[in-house]
Parts: structure tokens; sequence; C-alpha cells
């Protein structure tokens, strides 16, 4: 709802639920909520009711409701949890030879393209507490290569000759794109990117591990 903007009662309207019903369930009235009306509200939010069930403390998806999600090539299953290495030259599972066997399979809590990998985040240059969406050390991304980068949108990049992608949030101004990181303090500057810049990616869900 605070993604789409949307109030307890423009949600009953797009999903049918009565107003109240929402209001009783988001403020933990209603601790059972009828199975139909989860199903309502996650198909309204774009979502599946296994991810509602599960909470927004589990999983945070970002850019899906506007990202074409329920396009026709995207589904939900398991994905391969793979290395930086891997994923700055990642084209899509399989991977041409050689590939090496992901560190495991994970279930994508939304709906994903077939060349969606995951990533496990390495340090705070992503993590900002002022910040509502921020990454912390240990925190599981879902790329998908398939999504259309856009302003604000958090990215994997390669950068020229590296060995191993990384992550951070695309800025936009015209015809220029820059790569930043979200922690404040962190010291390396805002990147632009050029030619031999390549996007691998579009983060669309992440996993806090605790």
């Amino acid at each position: 709802m605070k993604d789409l903007k949307w109030s307890e009662g423009e949600l009953g309207r797009k999903s049918g639920v009565p107003q109240p019903t929402i209001h009783r369930i988001l403020t933990g009235v209603s601790a059972s909520p009828r199975h139909n009306n989860v199903e309502k509200i996650a198909k309204a939010l774009g979502v599946t009711s296994e991810w509602l069930w599960k909470g927004s403390d589990t999983a945070e998806r970002f850019q899906m409701a506007s990202s074409g999600a329920r396009d026709e090539g995207y589904t939900a299953g398991l994905v391969p949890l793979i290395s930086w290495e891997q994923a700055a030259n990642w084209v899509g599972h399989p991977a041409p030879e050689p590939f090496q066997e992901p560190e495991a399979w994970l279930p994508c809590p939304v709906p994903h393209s077939a060349t969606t990998f995951a990533l496990r985040v390495r340090g705070l240059s992503m993590f900002n507490p002022r910040e509502r969406r921020s990454f912390q050390d240990g925190d599981v991304i879902f790329v998908d290569p398939a999504r259309l980068p856009e302003h604000a949108s958090f990215v994997i990049a390669k950068l020229g000759n590296s060995q191993e992608a990384t992550f951070r949030q695309l800025v936009v101004e015209g015809e220029r794109h820059f790569l930043k990181p979200v922690n404040d303090s962190w010291p390396d500057p805002i990147l632009e990117l050029t030619e031999h810049a390549r996007i691998c990616g579009v983060a669309v869900c992440k996993v806090e591990i605790f």
C-alpha cells in the first residue's frame, strides 16, 4: 500500500474487500483473516497470497506493481543463489560453461522472469537506517535481468574490467546515468555509468536474514 500510495479505502475498492475488514487486518484485530479476502488483497497488490501471509518483515518487493509483473513470461519458482563473480557474467540460467553450482535454490516471493537470480548482500554500502529501503549485510536480494532499469531502481552492475558485480541505486539525469550507495557515509563517490559498464539486473525483492 505504501509503495502504491493507496489508502485503506483505495485498497478496498481495488480488491473488493470492505475497508473496515482491511482495517481490522492491518491493525491486527483480525488475526486470522479469511483466505478468500487475503487472495483478493494479494491480487489487487500484484503479489502472492503466500507473501502476504509471511509479512513485510520477511520480504520486501520493489517496483513490482509498475514494472509489468503480470506480463506473459513472468512466473514464480526457485531461483539460484549465486556469487558476485557469477552475477557479473550472468546471462540467464543455465549459464555458459563452466557453470558453478549455486549456493542454494531459493523461492522468489514475487513474479519474475526465468533469468532471475539471488545474491547475498555484502558490506554496508547499501545500508542507511534513515532510509526505508536499505540493505544490511547478509540480506538476500532477488535480481531480475528482464526488468527495465529506471530512476531510483536498485541495480546490479558490472563496471569496466571488474570481475565482480556491484550493488547500487540508479540515478538518471537526462541522458546521464549514475550509481550511488545508499549509505551517506560510504567513502566511494557516485559513479557515472560509461559505455564500458553494464547493468546486469534490477533488484525486485529482498529477504532479511535474521
